[in-house]
């Protein structure tokens, strides 16, 4: 039975030799790799094509319609509230985010806490971040200042874009110009290297209040892309459901699609993680190794993450998300990445000091790649190819050993427990 639903042309053997000319080439093909139940080429139901074009016609208005009755239901009522918004950091993400957010309203302040008095006069005076973005410039009610107490000042929101390793200290020191009501929506991706700590722990243990209201917001987004207003689509994760609404109607717009989630872990660990996991794809990528060898160690780094997420209590659907599988596959496989670019450095022989010394933004997964193995100690979770990244960055391991031990891992034909290690 099975054998008679293998196309003809399968079944053909020629003793080594071509086979001959095809002749009827276009009913042959058909015949060929259709199924037996596929109607031939001149039968009365092989005309289908009005029916399904009917068929993708209705469900493509169904979602039209499904759309657009959400959107008029949608609440406007955060964005009209909201009278300030300020940004802690200078960078180009927290930079993106403020010209984002200053032009959903009219009207809206939006203060940039920054360190840089140069950048801050080129802000106010000339409307552009003349290290990060001098092309683009910014709306006109982007504000940026140096004093954190002006800038905190009746804030209704606040979007945190300082760096992983620098956070405790910077919040320790404006601490006390924050309202223990303002919300708190992290734009920082890592964990703290000595503590181990991602940023839902750090903001409130270094602001001296637990409960401090937190946002994580992640996902596939490169800042001068935001600047430029494509298309582009992140998470807002909170464990308070009302508060994540909030930040998605406050940032939503027709060129950013905010989706909610509860799974801070999820979302935090996640982007995290795959910065540690772009260092190695660029490596793959600095050392010419190919596209086979790409795919396997992503295949193989997604799985580590998922791995060491889950017993951390993230849930599962939040890796293969937006969040996590979204965010990976654009910082591993696109030039933008940073950490992708450390990782092409790496593979073509440069060293991590000469890199790190002519680059003037932070690669988070640099300082990250440490505290990752160490939580995967913690949680007993053997993670190979995360693990050679931190090996090689601290300088014990060179690319090309690392390759060679990673094929050298035991071959594996059955299902694996979510602690083994395994080059997949």
């Amino acid at each position: 039975m099975a054998a008679s639903l293998q196309p003809a042309c399968l079944d053909l053997h020629f003793a080594g030799k071509h086979p001959p000319p095809l002749k009827h080439t276009n009913a042959t093909f058909l015949r060929c790799v259709s199924s037996p139940n596929f109607p031939e080429p001149d039968s009365p139901d092989a005309n289908l094509t009005k029916d399904q074009r009917k068929v993708v016609r209705i469900a493509w208005e169904k979602i039209v319609r499904w759309s657009r009755s959400l959107r008029a239901k949608a609440k406007t009522d955060v964005l009209e509230r909201t009278r300030k918004v300020v940004v802690l950091g200078g960078g180009s993400f927290g930079t993106a985010m403020a010209a984002h957010v200053a032009g959903r309203k009219e009207g809206l302040e939006v203060n940039m806490l920054v360190r840089d008095s140069f950048v801050c006069e080129s802000i106010n005076k000339n409307h552009h971040n003349c290290k990060y973005f001098p092309e683009h410039k910014l709306p006109e009610n982007v504000i940026a200042t140096t004093d954190a107490k002006a800038a905190l000042l009746d804030a209704d929101y606040c979007l945190h874009a300082v760096p992983v390793q620098f956070s405790s200290l910077f919040l320790e020191g404006i601490s006390d110009y924050v309202d223990p009501g303002l919300p708190f929506i992290s734009l920082s991706k890592g964990l703290e290297l000595n503590t181990l700590r991602m940023m839902s722990q750090i903001i409130p243990t270094a602001l001296k209040n637990p409960r401090q209201p937190f946002v994580a917001l992640s996902g596939p987004s490169f800042a001068l892309e935001l600047m430029n207003n494509l298309p582009t689509a992140m998470v807002v994760a909170s464990k308070d459901k009302k508060l994540a609404n909030a930040v998605q109607q406050l940032l939503a717009s027709s060129y950013l699609r905010i989706n909610t989630s509860s799974d801070v872990t999820g979302v935090e660990i996640a982007g995290a993680l795959k910065n540690v996991l772009a260092i190695a794809a660029g490596i793959v990528d600095g050392m010419q190794l190919g596209n086979n060898s790409m795919a396997a160690l992503v295949s193989q780094g997604c799985s580590e993450i998922r791995w060491l997420a889950t017993k951390m209590g993230a849930k599962p659907t939040t890796i293969t998300g937006l969040s996590g599988t979204g965010d990976i596959m654009l910082t591993c496989f696109v030039n933008l990445s940073r950490n992708r670019t450390v990782g092409v450095r790496l593979g073509s022989g440069e060293t991590l000091d000469e890199i790190l010394s002519s680059m003037n933004q932070v690669a988070e997964g640099v300082a990250t790649a440490g505290a990752v193995i160490a939580l995967a100690q913690k949680y007993n979770v053997k993670l190979p190819v995360l693990t050679a990244v931190a090996k090689i960055i601290d300088n014990e391991l060179t690319p090309t050993k690392a390759v060679l031990e990673l094929m050298s891992l035991p071959q594996v034909n059955f299902k694996i427990p979510s602690t083994c290690m395994v080059f997949i």
